[in-house]
């Protein structure tokens, strides 16, 4: 943008112009940051899950590795509704991350993977929110048991943890073709 403005001394209106002709898909590179991030944040998790929950054996790390879910999900699904701003499906992108997971599941409806990882994420996010206890820390059968608003209790172990980054990697599987197909 810069140089096409000072070597041709155009105006800023014809200087945008002439960066958006010269970058053939400039939301591209946008959605493939996403999934960069999305996987930078996938390797954390996962090396909280394999190495740091393995010898620690702490809810604290339990909790670490909840919010990187959170994170991940997150970005992946900022990659999907901008993947659908760009094919003008939507408006804009909801700022707040509840109203994010609520409009891929209003855009997904009929995309049951879609909207049970949005049910998940928002799951996860009250889990991460709520108060909890410690149970068997420092052993193997470390538990973290969340008490949610609606007097429901969701107890979280190493098992449980491991599901859940498997269900992260069917996720990012599943993105990862979603996007080769369009």
């Amino acid at each position: 943008y810069l140089l096409a403005k000072t070597i041709a001394k155009l105006t800023d209106e014809q200087a945008q112009e002439l960066d958006k002709l010269l970058d053939t898909n400039p939301e591209d590179s946008k959605v493939q940051d996403f999934i960069k991030d999305a996987k930078e944040e996938l390797k954390r998790a996962d090396h909280l899950s394999y190495v740091s929950l393995k010898y620690t054996r702490t809810v604290d790390i339990i909790k670490h590795i909840i919010e990187r879910f959170i994170n991940f999900i997150d970005i992946l699904f900022e990659a999907i509704l901008t993947m659908e701003q760009e094919e003008n499906k939507i408006p804009d992108i909801p700022a707040a991350p509840a109203a994010r997971a609520n409009l891929i599941k209003k855009q997904f409806h009929d995309d049951s993977f879609l909207v049970g990882m949005a049910n998940f994420y928002l799951k996860l996010r009250l889990i991460n929110r709520a108060s909890f206890e410690r149970d068997q820390e420092f052993r193997r059968h470390v538990k973290m048991t969340a008490h949610l608003d609606s007097e429901e209790k969701i107890e979280i172990n190493i098992d449980i943890i491991t599901d859940y980054f498997k269900k992260m990697k069917e996720f990012m599987e599943y993105v990862e073709q979603k996007f080769e197909q369009t």
